[in-house]
Order: structure tokens, then C-alpha cells, then sequence
């Protein structure tokens, strides 16, 4: 790919991204152009190619202070009900409030999972305000990675064709042969495309809340093909 299409591929996306760039590990996921392909070739830095591109690089966010973090973690657990999984806070994000924190802004400044509930607590109980969050925590000695926080997971979010429907599913690996993700169902579907993620629950659960108006039964959607597009459009997440 030469310098021209490059540059033809950061402005459709930062047009399709309402005017705003994206970041190179963003755009590298979107278009499937590896950051290797321009880095050290025509550009320094993604900045120097968004500003070739007749764009103005994003400003780096100010980092969030621990107790903003802490406080908006205790809001998602009143929310939900429950202490937050890594899927609740990408859906979040993805879904409801894009200024939420990530994860990893949370592991980074905070700490791990058990430290998280810890400073939640220490939160909740002199915050009175937050007292009813108290009850959803896990005690100290009930504490353990959630099924869904496991680092390291390698897996799949799939999409199948049977008929005029669509199912959206998960694997906890990545499927040497598409045939494999389709063994328990009746008739044989067509695999449309597959998604590597080390977050199959997150990413399924993304892909079924943004389809939720179109959810047939279970798993299963009537979707356009633009949704289809949407979906195809992601290699890895």
C-alpha cells in the first residue's frame, strides 16, 4: 500500500469516525493495516501522518485521578447491582457512556481485582451516600478472578449463516477450521467471518447489545447488510 492510499484510508476513517481521528493501534484493528506499513516507511509517528493527512492528532486525555476512578467504579456497581467484570466495563463504555474509564485505567492506577473491590469498599463506607453498594461486594475470603477478567484468553466471536439469520457466538480459542465453531448445530451454517479476541464474553457481549433491537432468539439476529459489513469489518477486537 503506497502513501496515497494511506492517507485516503485515515481520512475515511476519521469521516466514518465523525470527524475524529483515530489512534494507530484503532486504525491498525479497522482496516487490518499493520502499523509496519507506514512506521519507519513514509512516517515518525502517527501524528506526523495524521497531520499529512490535512488532520489535527488527537490530544492525549488527562490521566484520571485515582478517586475519580474509584467513584466511577462504585456508580457501574450500584448500576449493575453487582461488582463490575472487565465485559461490564467495556460494555459500558461502548455502550452508554464513552467517557468511561477503561480497564486497563483502572488495573494501572488502582490495581488488581482485589485491591479494586478493597478501595471500593473503603469508598462506599465513607462515602454515606454509597452505602447500599457495600452489600454487592464480594467478602474478602470470597475474592477470585472473574471468568470473564482472565488474562490471556485467546478465543473467537464468530458469525454464522443458517437460513436468513445470523448467529453471533464465542469460542475460547481461535478455530483451526471454520467447521469446527458450527459441531452443534443440526445443519451445517456458513462461517460469514471471525474475530480473534483474548475477550471472547466482552466482544460477544458488545456485538449482542449492539444488535439487541434485531435479536431473534438467543443468539440468534435477522441482520442488514450493513450490520454484516460492520461486523466483517473487525478482525481483531
Amino acid at each position: 500500500m503506497d502513501k496515497q492510499q494511506l492517507l485516503a484510508e485515515i481520512r475515511r476513517t476519521t469521516k466514518e469516525n465523525g470527524g475524529t481521528p483515530l489512534g494507530y493501534r484503532s486504525f491498525s484493528e479497522l482496516t487490518a493495516i499493520a502499523v509496519s506499513q507506514w512506521r519507519g516507511r513514509y512516517w515518525r509517528s502517527w501524528s506526523e501522518a495524521l497531520q499529512e493527512a490535512g488532520l489535527t492528532p488527537n490530544v492525549p486525555k488527562e490521566p484520571h485521578g485515582r478517586e475519580r476512578l474509584i467513584l466511577a467504579l462504585t456508580k457501574l456497581a450500584a448500576k449493575l447491582g453487582r461488582f463490575p467484570t472487565q465485559a461490564d466495563v467495556m460494555l459500558e463504555k461502548r455502550s452508554d457512556d464513552p467517557a468511561f474509564p477503561t480497564m486497563s485505567a483502572f488495573t494501572r492506577h488502582l490495581g488488581e481485582r482485589g485491591e479494586l473491590i478493597a478501595l471500593v469498599r473503603q469508598y462506599a463506607e465513607s462515602h454515606p451516600e454509597y452505602s447500599h453498594v457495600l452489600p454487592l461486594l464480594p467478602a474478602a475470603d470470597e475474592i477470585a478472578p472473574a471468568e470473564d477478567d482472565a488474562p490471556g484468553i485467546d478465543g473467537a466471536v464468530y458469525m454464522l449463516k443458517l437460513g436468513k439469520h445470523y448467529k453471533i457466538g464465542k469460542s475460547f480459542r481461535v478455530p483451526q477450521r471454520h467447521r469446527e465453531l458450527a459441531i452443534e448445530l443440526p445443519e451445517k451454517p456458513d462461517v460469514i467471518h471471525v474475530i480473534t479476541t483474548d475477550d471472547p464474553t466482552g466482544i460477544e457481549a458488545y456485538w449482542h447489545n449492539r444488535f439487541a433491537a434485531k435479536r431473534t432468539n438467543g443468539e440468534w439476529f435477522a441482520l442488514t447488510r450493513e450490520d454484516i459489513r460492520a461486523f466483517k469489518q473487525r478482525r481483531f477486537m
